[in-house]
């Protein structure tokens, strides 16, 4: 852990800031804003969760707060996931950054009005290997985070197909929200708070003291760019720099069986979960794992499929997901990965599954990071998720890049 503000002996390559890992803002967090105005102007660009986080941080702490948004409205990564806050499958800074969300999700749910479920998530295990996978993690981290469940106690609580059972866990620190409300709900809080959204605005570019958009320069004591995958449309050396591209993903809300079937207690991960988390993926029997997969479904491990899914309210399920990467996104998806999703969460389930809604999420993606944080220009600070776990730890960078820019209580320059 580390305390607030900037950590001048991070190394700085090109604008680009290598993370120690375990850094992480150490701010309490209250939902009480500092004297609005008080410490400068703040302009976040960007409205998906990691920009909402910011806005929602640097009010907090008492600058004044402008959000510069393209659209309309939250439409991007941050309600096209599942909704699935991951807390204990993740490792090294993601999983300090995803603790201090998890803080302030509860925290902006309350105020804001929107559910946050404390339901945690469950695991289960279809061969000898998961097991030993979930044995290892729960071993690493203790029953506090990962309690285990024999074969009869994972086919009680997860109503999945039996006969392949063998095992499972309870994550009891992971939550749920609805995706398509909660960031939404974030945004419209915010500009209740006092926070200003320039909707239907671009951001055409940013350098210290400003940003240039499609409505007029933007005067700021400090920007914070969470413009995701679009980072390479403002600032292009930047991203391709660290090799950032967008990962495409195939989605779907399906309906099982009959309405009077079980109903999912909260997330749940498979084995094909367990193989790309990081906390999972750094235990001995990961390769084991992998290896069984890709063996008994080549079409998986082709699509680099993560089976799982959240329960919603209505008796649907979200369901997903494969990763195809390339520096754009084609709005044409292959049924194929669509194809591949549906019978092997059919076989997992034991039931016929309605497809209600099929999509193709996008997010940031960069080879070898799960984070981006830079500053290009002094005052200009990055804050990007590379990798599928925006929503799970977002809050938290947001948190940690204001810390880092010197966004503290104190005024500007004092």
């Amino acid at each position: 852990m580390t305390t607030p503000g900037p950590h001048p002996a991070a190394p700085v390559e090109n604008g680009v800031v290598s993370l120690p890992a375990g850094t992480t803002s150490t701010t309490p967090f209250s939902i009480e804003a500092g004297r609005h105005g008080a410490a400068g102007h703040v302009v976040v660009v960007g409205a998906g969760i990691v920009g909402l986080g910011a806005a929602a941080e640097a009010h907090r702490r008492g600058y004044r707060v402008s959000v510069v948004e393209q659209a309309s409205s939250v439409v991007g990564s941050s309600v096209q996931n599942f909704g699935h806050l991951c807390v204990t499958a993740q490792a090294g800074e993601a999983r300090e950054y995803a603790l201090a969300a998890r803080e302030r999700w509860l925290s902006l749910g309350s105020a804001a009005g929107f559910g946050v479920a404390q339901v945690g998530a469950h695991v289960v295990a279809r061969t000898d290997a998961e097991l030993r996978l979930l044995a290892e993690l729960a071993a690493e981290r203790g029953e506090s985070e990962v309690r285990l469940l024999d074969a009869a106690q994972a086919r009680a609580v997860v109503p999945v197909r039996p006969g392949p059972v063998v095992g499972g866990a309870h994550l009891p620190l992971d939550l749920q929200v609805d995706p398509r409300a909660a960031a939404p709900a974030l945004a419209a809080w915010l500009e209740q708070q006092g926070v200003t959204f320039r909707w239907r605005t671009a951001a055409r570019a940013v350098g210290t003291g400003r940003v240039e958009t499609t409505a007029g320069r933007i005067e700021a004591d400090a920007v914070i760019v969470a413009t995701h995958h679009d980072l390479d449309r403002l600032l292009p050396d930047l991203a391709a720099q660290v090799g950032l591209r967008r990962c495409r993903l195939h989605m779907l809300r399906v309906r099982p069986g009959a309405p009077s079937d079980p109903r999912f207690p909260g997330p749940l991960l498979t084995g094909w979960s367990m193989v790309r988390y990081a906390a999972f993926a750094a235990c001995p029997s990961a390769a084991d794992v992998a290896g069984e997969l890709a063996d008994a479904e080549p079409d998986g491990a082709a699509w680099d499929v993560n089976l799982m899914l959240t329960p919603q309210e209505d008796g649907t399920l979200i369901i997903g997901d494969t990763h195809v990467r390339a520096v754009d996104a084609p709005v044409f998806q292959d049924e194929a990965g669509y194809t591949v999703l549906l019978r092997l969460m059919t076989d997992l389930l034991g039931r016929d599954l309605d497809v209600v809604e099929r999509w193709q999420g996008t997010y940031a993606t960069a080879p070898g990071r799960e984070f981006l944080v830079a500053e290009p220009e002094p005052g200009v600070h990055v804050a990007t998720v590379t990798t599928g776990i925006g929503m799970t730890t977002g809050l938290g960078l947001a948190a940690h890049v204001l810390d880092r820019a010197g966004l503290d209580h104190a005024p500007l320059g004092a």
